[in-house]
């Protein structure tokens, strides 16, 4: 891998900024918000921003950058696929629970439901982000789907995915400014920068961090999973070449048709070779 330090470096503080940013909500929802609980009260709010922070940023983050990590591209290439498929899984399914506490909480406290900006984009994330964990699925994960098919998705696989993770987080930071807002009215108010408020800042500070961190990682096209890695792994497993047209990656898989027609095409001219070389030897 070019630059294997700086990728370590990025990836090492990726993982610290989002481990802390669960540890800043588990504080936040302990210290200043009374803790978490299933019983229709506040309690069960703040399972909401845990989860969010935990499942839908962190673990989205981290399934976003697992097939740039260089001690796995030796991995099958349908290993990596079930890995990239179960943390997005687990991604979505603690969003839709942190879904069901805000409803379940608002319910119970008759707040009105979907009224502001931050419900609607997120209820929205949530929807794209069931579409798009269903239909990589479909086309990526499962073996019906043709090769042609692979190719075609795979751009819009990876913009929609980035585009979600991007907005994910800008939804958080909507969620976490709104909360305080409402929570700190006064005595002390949001305005006075009480510990609460400086806590919650610092923990959107984070998720912009990490956000940057990972969209960094996986814009970088020379840390990418090597093309001929891929092929090998699936040489290794009974594929064929050809099931490199279409990476399952949300991040990865642009480049392995192209790969493919490199390879057949410096074949092809091998083969020529040989076959020149041996008409100027009959000819002799």
């Amino acid at each position: 891998m070019e630059d294997y330090g700086r990728f370590l470096a990025l990836l090492v503080s990726a993982l610290l900024v989002g481990f802390l940013s669960v540890i800043f909500s588990l504080v936040w929802v302990f210290h200043y918000r009374e803790g978490l609980s299933w019983d229709g009260s506040m309690r069960e709010f703040n399972w909401h921003p845990v989860l969010i922070i935990t499942g839908f940023v962190f673990i989205q983050g981290i399934a976003i950058i697992v097939y740039r990590l260089p001690w796995t591209w030796k991995c099958s290439k349908v290993l990596m696929k079930f890995i990239h498929a179960g943390l997005n899984t687990t991604a979505m399914i603690l969003a839709i629970f942190s879904m069901v506490a805000v409803f379940e909480y608002h319910n119970a406290s008759n707040i009105p439901n979907m009224y502001s900006l931050h419900s609607w984009i997120g209820l929205t994330a949530v929807i794209f982000y069931s579409v798009q964990l269903f239909s990589g699925f479909a086309v990526f994960l499962l073996p019906f789907a043709p090769v042609s098919l692979r190719t075609a998705v795979m751009p819009i696989h990876v913009y929609s995915g980035l585009t979600i993770f991007a907005t994910v987080i800008a939804t958080a930071l909507m969620g976490i400014t709104e909360k305080l807002i409402f929570s700190l009215r006064s005595n002390p108010a949001y305005s006075e920068s009480p510990p609460e408020a400086t806590l919650v800042n610092c923990l959107g500070v984070l998720l912009v961090i990490f956000g940057i961190f990972i969209l960094w990682m996986v814009s970088r096209p020379y840390w990418k999973r090597p093309p001929e890695e891929n092929t090998k792994a699936l040489l290794t497993t009974g594929g064929t070449p050809e099931g490199t047209e279409a990476e399952s990656t949300m991040t990865d898989g642009g480049n392995a048709d192209e790969s493919d027609l490199r390879i057949n095409s410096e074949a092809a001219r091998k083969q020529n070779l040989k076959l020149d070389e041996a008409g100027q030897r009959s000819t002799m």
